[in-house]
């Protein structure tokens, strides 16, 4: 049997981690050893920082937020208590940007959260939505997702529908 040396193999191991580690300083990108170590390292402090990216951009919007809703004279947790009654969903990104961008919107959602605080906000259109959505279900359930259909059994009381597939929970809901 013929001997097998690894040398291609391990030139082009080299060579990709050397291109990888293009642009670092002194001997971590000129070196094998030093360019792995940094390559590791690097890769962590990517993976550390996608998730510290994160929590850096919401302190930022929620700063913003803050600020904005100051000028507006309320605190941030009250804005945002009044947005959860009020049911407006909006994120913390958007509320940054209407609060940079377009201060008159940002005017009215305060204000729509200080009549919610307040419980002057009629609650007749949160129950309407519910009521019309419970009727759409009752016209088209051929349309509704699996995990939809799933909880509608739940609440009615249908055994064994965890196993069921979409075409026998319609027919157990009908």
């Amino acid at each position: 049997m013929p001997r097998v040396k690894n040398g291609v193999v391990t030139k082009q191991r080299h060579k990709k981690v050397l291109k990888q580690a293009k642009g670092y300083f002194g001997s971590k990108h000129r070196l094998y050893k030093t360019a792995k170590e940094q390559l590791m390292h690097s890769g962590a402090y990517a993976y550390r920082d996608r998730k510290a990216n994160k929590r850096n951009f919401r302190k930022l919007w929620i700063t913003r937020i803050n600020a904005a809703c100051r000028m507006n004279d309320i605190s941030y947790s009250k804005f945002i208590d009044g947005l959860n009654k009020a049911g407006i969903e909006v994120n913390r990104k958007m509320l940054s940007e209407i609060a940079i961008a377009d201060e008159a919107t940002f005017t009215s959602l305060v204000e729509t959260a200080k009549k919610a605080l307040d419980g002057k906000l009629p609650e007749e259109k949160t129950t309407k939505k519910v009521e019309t959505k419970k009727e759409e279900v009752k016209e088209d359930i051929s349309k509704l997702t699996v995990s939809e259909l799933k909880e509608i059994a739940k609440e009615k009381g249908i055994k064994g529908y965890t196993s069921m597939k979409k075409d026998e929970l319609i027919n157990a809901l009908k």
